[in-house]
């Protein structure tokens, strides 16, 4: 088969708009795509110009021409998606390392527009460097080298002012990376002429991105979609159906974000707050508050706790009846007042999503500051708003505990262990700051005596240090988790999601307090 390129599939040469930082393939299944989509319906007509910053050959791209493959496959709207599209939106790709000038040459071109990065989450830290090295070492030095790059040879025109949108995982991004860019020019003597050009005609935008993207299929997957699609493709990558893109900017970033048009899952708001919101309680919180009580049932991966007649019964519960109702109102957006609900059933489609394998154990990496971030506001919102609490969540957070219990120390990892339903013993480890914690804590605990168990709850929950707030001032919550607790130590896993079901359906979603 001939390799994919443009010679085999031709793509318009379009005007290079966008310099990108990274090559992964969150940029490529997201940001690149959707601007793809957007030349396509002649939305921005502008290509991608990419900056491979890590060591490494860019020979893949060139021998493609920049042109790669996204298979989407998942559940959208509980219909099976299986599509292949061509993106073509990437003009070139250079490396750092070994052509730093052609990087800084990039600068001087009139089209460009936008300035995108994905360096993960450690990229966006200041390091005290020169940006008159040949490359700058960390990526807030290389984007003020250019930045000042541009002004040099535009001096300093307001027109030529450039908007920069991090996608790093991390909170305000945009506002993050612009301090750090300052702090370096200030350390590099840049001059107040650039300060105040920076400060005024380039736009530091916070943004939130939401796409699973695998990555590269494995030769099993790759080899027949490779004889489906005609061609080979070395840069090929596989996402889910469901995408967002939520942007934080005004009136100016919208005139230059023409792509944003293309598709209603790219968002323009001054403030995106709820979509992070959203996200963090819905499905970030969804998962941790499910998953050890999964795991602990013996299930393996996503897929399968969505599979499970009892665990998909829960997890549709929660995040309905516990999850959602509790994001502030005032958060969400007048014109959609069921954006919240819309995307839990988004969230539940992509849970089920049989062609990706989300491995349980590994969402249980720190799970206790996942557990605090994501789920105690909610808990908290909760009780306030219903006077009730949340007994689904009240579960969850003790199966948490039950994870968290270790049984031996090995080779520097705290190890736990838990029955299956064949009689088998499941042997895993509890990859946490907190495991020593809570290791010393249970070993205070019979497990077999239910007062034991309330006192060690009681302990845990009054723990302001861990917790940042004193969970037994929640008035019932501990109760509601030692009683949860002590049913899994002694009815066991199953029984005890069985009875808690049970009782849902003949009681509202709370107990009431008091």
């Amino acid at each position: 088969m001939a390799p994919l390129n443009r010679t085999t599939h031709p793509a318009p040469a379009l005007p290079e708009r966008v310099l990108q930082f990274g090559t992964g393939v969150l940029l490529r299944g997201l940001p690149d795509y959707l601007i793809h989509k957007a030349n396509q319906q002649g939305e921005f007509n502008g290509s991608i110009v990419v900056v491979k910053s890590t060591g490494g050959a860019t020979d893949e791209f060139a021998e493609q021409d920049g042109l790669y493959t996204v298979v989407t496959r998942g559940v959208q709207k509980g219909q099976l998606v299986d599509k292949s599209t061509v993106v073509s939106a990437i003009s070139r790709v250079i490396s750092a390392q070994e052509d730093w000038k052609a990087v800084l040459d990039v600068a001087k071109k009139p089209s460009l527009q936008v300035i995108i990065s994905n360096t993960t989450e450690v990229g966006i830290q200041y390091v005290e460097e020169s940006i008159f090295q040949h490359p700058p070492q960390s990526y807030p030095a290389k984007l003020t080298a250019f930045l000042y790059e541009r002004f040099k040879n535009f001096g300093g025109g307001r027109s030529k002012g450039l908007v920069v949108i991090p996608t790093e995982l991390i909170t305000d991004n945009g506002l993050k990376l612009r301090d750090i860019v300052e702090k370096i020019a200030i350390h590099n003597e840049l001059g107040k002429l650039f300060m105040k050009w920076l400060k005024y005609h380039v736009r530091f935008c916070n943004s939130l991105v939401d796409r699973i993207v695998p990555g590269k299929p494995d030769a099993a997957t790759r080899e027949p979609l490779q004889q489906e699609l005609g061609y080979t493709d070395k840069l090929m990558i596989m996402a889910e159906p469901y995408r967002l893109w939520a942007i934080e900017g005004d009136d100016r970033v919208k005139s230059v974000l023409t792509f944003a048009k293309a598709d209603p899952n790219v968002i323009i708001d001054e403030d995106i707050n709820f979509y992070r919101e959203r996200k963090l309680r819905v499905l970030n919180g969804g998962h941790t508050i499910s998953v050890p009580l999964a795991y602990l049932l013996g299930l393996e991966t996503v897929n399968e706790m969505m599979q499970h007649p009892l665990l998909s019964r829960f997890v549709e519960d929660v995040i309905a009846q516990e999850i959602v109702p509790t994001l502030p109102v005032w958060m969400i957006p007048e014109e959609n007042p069921n954006a919240v609900r819309e995307f839990a059933a988004d969230v539940l489609d992509r849970f089920r999503n049989p062609y990706i394998e989300h491995l349980l154990l590994s969402i249980t990496l720190q799970e206790t500051m996942k557990m605090k971030a994501r789920n105690l506001p909610t808990i908290q919102r909760f009780v306030e708003q219903h006077q009730q609490i949340p007994q689904r969540m009240a579960l969850g957070f003790a199966a948490y505990l039950r994870f968290m219990k270790a049984v031996r120390l090995e080779d520097g990892v705290y190890l736990g262990e838990v029955a299956t339903p064949t009689g088998g013993i499941i042997t895993y480890p509890i990859r946490d700051d907190y495991a020593e914690y809570f290791y010393k804590l249970w070993q205070q605990v019979d497990v077999h005596d239910a007062a034991s168990v309330r006192n060690f709850v009681q302990t845990l929950c009054a723990d302001t240090t861990l917790w940042e707030m004193d969970l037994s001032a929640l008035t019932g919550f501990a109760d509601a988790v030692a009683d949860q607790l002590t049913n899994l130590l002694t009815l066991g896993i199953e029984a005890t999601i069985e009875r808690q079901v049970a009782t849902a359906e003949s009681t509202t979603s709370g107990s009431e307090i008091g």
